[in-house]
């Protein structure tokens, strides 16, 4: 992929502006970062969007650092948030990052690239050095952000910690003295405030891209807390069915976001499905394909066709489905739905019985009350894609 391509694949904008940073890096190799708070054990396709932007400078010899706000995330990003987000504890933090760098190895190549926590540098700053970071910003520009004067307008407080945020990941451009981040939209005033920082204290430019925000399984943002997420740890199976279940309109999106074809056939496949020349069914086909293939390999990708089209065309079972033992010999559907880890909550259980979403031995249940007599074999079903067999 060449230069322009990088720079206009995938990208939402480019701040100051594009011809400068083109110029930069035909000029020389630089030094670019994208960010993350540890606010899951997951990364998902969302996160994985400007990790694939990320991939693309790398093969094209720049140096590349994945960070992982260990300290941020202590503070809380206020970003897309009408509400304080709830910081996250050392004890969280340390769990959620265990497995962040073998899920961000399925698409940047870490022999070449660098692994970043910023607590080695934030959590060394003295007072006096915020107060001298909070001196370069007045309460006026923290309030221009939009998400603030919604707060405000809908009489909802604003912390002063919510305003310690922005500060302490500008400090990260300042620190690792970056040429460029990359992140979300929704964090460009975040990275703005780096930009000023890095003009500040290391008197250069730092360039800004941003990528758009993909769209989860049900067309809202993909987020974590929504359980709309496709997760870059799902199984091959289990990615391709969430693929297969996005709406038609957002086919285009994931193509440009998600895969790695070359702009052009991304144009081909946008005007062919506008035109109606093509199946929107067969075209997530190859979309779920591709992806799958990133994270999976083209092996199990295909298996995973072979897979969706037994349980979906041909409403056969999963040949493989997880087995697992239930001590208590009857139970309440509700409580086996929740032990088996079927669903999350009594609630979200309830609510899927009530949609005729659950099934055992293959027949619909729509009584949560009711008392099963737990056998050998037998076969739960939630939803299209969720499977157990109790031993």
């Amino acid at each position: 992929m060449d230069i322009k391509e990088v720079l206009t694949k995938s990208v939402a904008d480019i701040l100051p502006n594009k011809k400068g940073l083109e110029r930069l890096l035909k000029k020389r190799k630089i030094k670019l970062y994208f960010g993350i708070d540890p606010t899951s054990a997951n990364l998902h396709l969302g996160n994985a969007v400007p990790l694939l932007k990320l991939k693309e400078f790398q093969d094209l010899g720049h140096d590349v650092i994945f960070l992982i706000g260990t300290f941020t995330a202590q503070i809380g990003d206020p970003s897309g948030h009408d509400r304080a987000r709830k910081p996250l504890t050392l004890k969280q933090i340390k769990r959620n990052i265990t497995d962040y760098k073998s899920q961000a190895s399925k698409i940047i190549n870490f022999s070449k690239a660098k692994l970043a926590f910023n607590h080695q540098w934030l959590s060394r700053l003295k007072f006096k050095d915020v107060i001298k970071l909070a001196s370069n910003f007045s309460v006026q520009r923290m309030l221009e952000r939009d998400l603030f004067q919604k707060r405000i307008e809908k009489k909802r407080a604003v912390w002063l910690s919510e305003f310690i945020y922005p500060l302490a990941q500008g400090y990260d451009s300042v620190f690792l003295n970056v040429d460029l981040e990359v992140g979300g939209t929704d964090q460009t005033f975040n990275m703005l405030v780096g930009r000023t920082l890095q003009r500040i204290y290391n008197k250069k430019e730092k360039y800004i891209l941003t990528v758009p925000l993909l769209e989860g399984t049900d067309g809202r943002k993909m987020s974590k807390s929504l359980n709309n997420t496709i997760n870059l740890k799902d199984s091959a199976n289990d990615m391709y069915g969430k693929i297969m279940s996005i709406r038609d309109q957002l086919i285009p999106q994931y193509f440009e976001l998600c895969t790695q074809l070359p702009l052009k056939e991304i144009k081909k496949i946008k005007k062919d499905l506008a035109e109606k020349r093509i199946n929107p069914r067969d075209l997530k086909a190859r979309l779920a394909q591709e992806i799958v293939s990133i994270y999976h390999g083209r092996e199990r990708a295909r298996e995973a066709v072979k897979e969706f089209d037994t349980v979906f065309k041909e409403k056969k079972l999963p040949a493989e489905i997880p087995e697992i033992k239930i001590k208590k010999r009857k139970i309440i559907l509700l409580d086996l739905l929740l032990e088996t880890k079927l669903v999350h909550s009594k609630s979200e259980a309830k609510r899927l019985i009530l949609q005729k979403a659950v099934k055992i031995n293959n027949q619909t249940q729509n009584k949560w009350k009711k008392i099963i007599e737990v056998k050998k074999e037998t076969v739960i079903q939630v939803g299209k894609r969720k499977f157990i067999k109790l031993l």
